[in-house]
């Protein structure tokens, strides 16, 4: 294949990925066709099984790409902050945001587990927010801000804990937000040492 070639391919394929992810956060996982994704991007239903393979794989690419927009979301909130306490506050603060978003919440948390099942969601979780929540509590851990031996157990916990959050940020609205970051702000205030 030519450079040429090449570089379209990458192109048709990043195209796929960014029409898969908007068509899989409106309509849902089992209401989006190969067909019409394939439409959607005038290109065929082959060329898209040449790239993913199935539908699974090219929601898995969806769902990758979901994931790391939210780290990056995530990681700039962190890193406007000089103090590593306050990047690991403000990062999860906005995670809950992020994730908590139309774009992200039924790619993401909903339909995310269900069609990956859980090991390969949280393999592709574990590779995004929750990488970056791990660095930042270890900092704090090798600065005893928070204590070292517990840094697994604590991104486990919080991991859990602001999914879950995202959820019910995105199912009930901004009516509940304040609350929700309410108690993540006491909830991350009683991490430390």
């Amino acid at each position: 294949m030519g450079r040429s070639s090449k570089v379209q391919s990458e192109a048709n394929r990043a195209h796929l990925v960014d029409l898969a992810c908007r068509l899989f956060a409106e309509h849902g996982y089992d209401a989006v066709g190969l067909e019409e994704v394939a439409t959607a991007a005038g290109q065929t239903r082959g060329a898209v099984y040449h790239h993913f393979g199935s539908k699974r794989g090219l929601f898995s690419a969806a769902l990758a790409q979901v994931q790391a927009s939210v780290a990056a979301d995530v990681a700039r909130a962190a890193a406007a902050e000089p103090d590593p306490w306050d990047g690991l506050v403000a990062g999860c603060h906005a995670f809950l945001d992020a994730a908590s978003s139309a774009g992200a919440r039924r790619v993401m948390l909903v339909d995310g587990p269900a069609v990956l099942g859980w090991q390969e969601w949280r393999d592709v979780d574990a590779a995004s927010s929750r990488r970056l929540l791990e660095e930042g509590l270890r900092e704090l851990g090798e600065r005893e801000v928070v204590v070292p031996d517990e840094v697994e157990a604590l991104t486990t916990l919080l991991s859990g804990a602001m999914n879950e959050a995202a959820l019910s940020l995105a199912e009930e609205g901004p009516s509940v937000r304040d609350a929700v970051h309410a108690g993540l702000d006491r909830l991350l205030t009683g991490l430390r040492r």
